[in-house]
């Protein structure tokens, strides 16, 4: 059901015949930092949409402030490699990638890091004048994970994709 009670969403049916489903990333204190409880949420909507028969398309938005700024560093910050690869960390972050709906990320404010890679797992994105996109991971010693080499390489191109990541530069709309 597109009404079942999220803590870092809220979901709803939307437009004239209500055949587009929205999903807003609502975790403003964190600028929608995306923790494992967020991602969760995130599969079982984009779930639900996908088996509505009703819905014909998906966007998927945060706020004014921020698409999202990233994974949630708070709650990765004490785990080991071993860790992370014993408990499939960020296994199912791809499932915006894989939805067979449209989705079309509405992204204004901050997209860095997994925000940045969730923004370009969408089929579209739709940025407005104050989005940034960025791939930070660099300023914490570490790279972009979820895809976010690859994906931003085919978005923007070898040369930006390698400036972007090795410098932790952002690039507007």
């Amino acid at each position: 059901r597109a009404g079942a009670a999220f803590q870092y969403l809220l979901v709803q049916k939307t437009g004239a015949q209500k055949n587009v489903g929205l999903i807003q990333l609502n975790r403003p204190k964190a600028l929608n930092a995306l923790c494992e409880g967020l991602m969760a949420e995130l599969r079982r909507a984009l779930e639900t949409m996908e088996s509505d028969p009703k819905v014909g398309a998906i966007v998927l938005t945060g706020s004014q402030k921020a698409f999202a700024a990233g994974a949630d560093i708070k709650e990765m910050q004490n785990k080991t490699f071993q860790e992370c690869y014993n408990s499939g960390f960020l296994a199912g972050w791809d499932k915006v990638s894989v939805v067979r709906k449209p989705i079309i990320a509405a992204v204004n404010g901050y997209a860095l890091g997994g925000g940045c890679e969730l923004a370009m797992m969408c089929d579209i994105i739709y940025a407005g004048e104050k989005a940034e996109f960025g791939q930070p991971e660099i300023l914490l010693g570490t790279i972009p994970g979820a895809g976010g080499t690859q994906r931003l390489t085919r978005a923007v191109g070898k040369s930006l994709a390698m400036e972007m990541v090795l410098t932790g530069d952002r690039i507007s709309a």
